[in-house]
Order: structure tokens, then C-alpha cells, then sequence
């Protein structure tokens, strides 16, 4: 995906050690008189040259330094080489994380909201288009409102698959998926909003304090995958900061069936969300990691 050239070699600091030529996926930069000089008319904007230069000399315009500046810690801007780190320690954290629905009745700091989406932004993305959009509910009142509009979707949902005659009828022309969602979820479904209508009890976000979309914009390559990605990196470093998370499918198809509940929180034409996180401090104390079903393992 072709993007503008925002390099920029300042030729008084460069030394001409080519560096940059060998990292650039997109041949933007070449050596002119033993000077790195920019000649590519496309970049990924990947920041590549500017992170190996040994002088500084490369700046790349596009890139926004605030995004690498956080508000609840510091962050040391020297690149970790590879294998220089506490791997234990990583996989520690990773199967530490657990999705959490027992939240604490205290908001999360808009400050801490803004360091995960930045967090977010560390991830790859295909192309390295970066096209991801990021939508905070940072309070209770704001996560309830939009849980209230998923749960009437639900809820017409739920009715619907109610008609025998219906399932069986898009079951005969291939479309079995009504079908299956009655067996495998209508009761439970009836069960939460019973539940929801009677006391009060929210089985869609567990009473978590904040909430973020992670979604793309028109353009990517791989939509899905690059906020997917995101989100990954944010539940580990939630879960680094003292937060609880969890993942909220059924927000995630409903803003697909109903992309109009989208508009509403403000995304554009073309935008989709992907992930649904929802967050919060967390009223769960685990003693040991459980580990994982065994997964298919083929070695080729």
C-alpha cells in the first residue's frame, strides 16, 4: 500500500554506513556520494531507518513522538535487542491474564485509558498501514448506555429464534446459523436478560467501569487482524497496570448486524469494530496458573 514519503536525512549527521538502505522494506532510501539520501517515491512509514540510525539523522514525519510518551510511567526510549529480556517473566504475564467478570465499583483513570491505546498502537499492522481507531466509554454511566442498546439487539435477537418455523425454514435453504445460535445460546441469552430486567445484573460487561473499541478504517489490509493485534497488546498491559479485562462478543456482532450503534459513538463511514474490551479494576484474586487445553499441533 503506497504511502507519502515523510523521511527526512539530515545529510550533516549522516555518515554513510547504509544502515537504513538494508532495514527500508520499501527501497525508499539509496546512497548518493556516501550519503543516505531519500529517492523512493512510496513509504511504509515504519520508522525502521530512524531506529537504526547510530547519528539520528532520520526523521520520519509521519510519526507522532507523543504516541510514544505515556502519562502513568516512563518509558526508556533505547530499543530492547532481541532476546534481551525476562522471558519467564513475559509468559508469566501472559498466562496470568484472565478474562474478568467481577469488577470493583471505582472508575479507571482517564490517564491509564490513554496509556492503553497508546500500548495499542505498538502492535504490527499489515502494510504497516496503522489504520486502527480506537473508541474509550470511560465511565460506568457510558458503558451501561451502550450495553442497554446491545441487549435490546439481543433481545429482538433472541425473540426471533424463538420461531421454529423460521430456523427451519433458513435451515432447508443452507442458512442453519439461526438454528444453531437457538440450541447452543437462546437459553442462556434468556436467562442473562431475565436477569438484566429483574436485578439488575449485567452479564455483558460485568459491571466493568470503562470500555474500549478497537476498530479500522477504510484502507487497511488486514482489518481484523491488525486490531486483534492491538488488543492483545492492551489486555497484556492491562493486566501489567492492576486491570481486569474481558472480551465482549456479543458487542462485536451486534455493532457488525447494526453498524448505525457505531455512528452513534461517533465512528465514520467504512469504520468496523473488532474488539469490544471491556475494563476495570479488578474483584478477583487467583492463586496459580491453570495453563490450556492441549491444542492441534502439526509440525510440517
Amino acid at each position: 500500500m503506497p504511502q507519502e514519503v515523510t523521511t527526512h536525512i539530515d545529510p550533516e549527521l549522516c555518515n554513510g554506513c547504509g544502515l537504513c538502505l538494508r532495514v527500508c522494506p520499501s527501497q525508499t532510501i539509496s546512497l548518493v556520494n556516501g550519503k543516505a539520501r531519500v529517492t523512493g517515491d512510496s513509504s511504509l512509514n515504519c520508522g525502521h531507518c530512524a531506529a537504526v540510525c547510530p547519528e539520528g539523522a532520520v526523521t520520519v514525519g509521519s510519526l507522532d513522538p507523543e504516541q510514544s510518551r505515556f502519562d502513568t510511567f516512563s518509558l526508556e526510549q533505547i530499543w530492547l535487542p532481541f532476546g534481551d529480556y525476562d522471558l519467564a517473566g513475559l509468559v508469566r504475564l501472559m498466562a496470568s491474564r484472565r478474562s474478568c467478570r467481577n469488577y470493583k465499583d471505582r472508575p479507571v483513570p482517564r490517564e491509564m485509558l490513554s496509556d492503553l491505546v497508546k500500548i495499542g498502537l505498538s502492535a504490527p499492522s499489515g502494510t504497516n498501514s496503522q489504520l486502527w481507531s480506537f473508541t474509550v466509554l470511560s465511565s460506568r454511566e457510558r458503558v451501561m448506555a451502550m450495553a442497554s442498546e446491545v441487549g435490546r439487539v439481543i433481545r429482538d435477537f433472541n425473540r426471533l429464534s424463538e420461531k421454529a418455523w423460521l430456523r427451519g425454514l433458513l435451515r432447508l435453504v443452507g442458512k442453519p446459523e439461526l438454528d444453531d445460535y437457538y440450541r447452543e445460546y437462546h437459553q442462556s441469552v434468556s436467562r442473562a436478560l431475565d436477569e438484566w430486567d429483574n436485578q439488575g445484573v449485567d452479564r455483558l460487561f460485568h459491571g466493568a467501569s470503562a470500555a474500549i473499541l478497537v476498530g479500522s478504517l477504510p484502507g487497511a489490509s488486514c482489518p481484523a487482524e491488525d486490531a486483534l493485534l492491538a488488543s492483545g497488546q492492551m489486555l497484556l498491559a492491562a493486566q501489567a497496570m492492576g486491570l481486569g479485562t474481558c472480551l465482549v462478543g456479543y458487542a462485536v456482532e451486534v455493532l457488525k448486524r447494526q453498524p448505525a450503534l457505531a455512528r452513534q459513538l461517533g465512528a465514520r463511514p467504512g469504520e468496523k469494530i473488532h474488539a469490544v474490551i471491556a475494563l476495570g479494576w479488578p474483584n478477583e484474586k487467583y492463586r496459580r496458573i491453570t495453563g490450556r487445553r492441549a491444542p492441534v499441533l502439526r509440525w510440517a
